[in-house]
């Protein structure tokens, strides 16, 4: 199949290449129920030493960092109690840990989750991951930006391969907050 944006060698619809994908990825898409279906979501295969979204565009091609989103994971703290959410953004923006995301999650204070929090809680490697299969339980806040654009290029759960994924997918996903403003330049 053609990819929907990008030009990738190999692209397939994420249903149809399940063992391919970590298993909450896999999970997500098996048991998706949106509006869009999920043959829609479609995995490119591509380099894992490209993985990080400079070097990505440069090989891909650079019309994909405006089409490409960041998945962080962040810990809002308040008192002793520690709220672990995502936060997907354009990869041309920053996330606002210290308003958007501070204020949203009701925490005194916000920031990155170290890698070892991040990667142990959600099942992905670091680099690769995505909104898609989080832990049921997390808050995931979307940039308004992403939710608007015809397909977005994220994750896929591992450092090789990636997303392409309708926008408004995000918007859809279990605990979805869309925040205008999320992403900051």
């Amino acid at each position: 199949m053609r990819a929907p944006i990008g030009q990738f060698d190999d692209a397939t619809p994420a249903p149809d290449c399940l063992d391919t994908l970590t298993r909450p990825v896999a999970d997500a898409v098996r048991q998706w129920r949106g509006s869009v279906p999920a043959d829609r979501i479609v995995y490119v295969d591509t380099e894992p030493e490209w993985a990080d979204t400079a070097t990505f565009v440069e090989h891909y091609g650079k019309d994909l960092l405006d089409l490409s989103a960041n998945c962080v994971v962040v810990a809002g703290k308040r008192g002793g109690e520690s709220t672990l959410a995502a936060c997907v953004v354009l990869s041309t923006t920053r996330v606002d840990v210290n308003g958007a995301v501070r204020r949203q999650l009701g925490a005194r204070k916000a920031s990155f989750a170290s890698m070892d929090t991040a990667t142990g809680e959600t099942g992905m490697e670091y680099g690769g991951i995505t909104p898609i299969g989080l832990p049921a339980d997390w808050p995931v806040l979307v940039d308004s930006a992403v939710v608007d654009l015809p397909y977005v290029l994220v994750g896929s759960g591992r450092r090789r391969g990636k997303l392409l994924v309708p926008g408004k997918v995000f918007a859809e996903l279990p605990n979805a907050v869309v925040l205008e403003g999320l992403g900051v330049a």
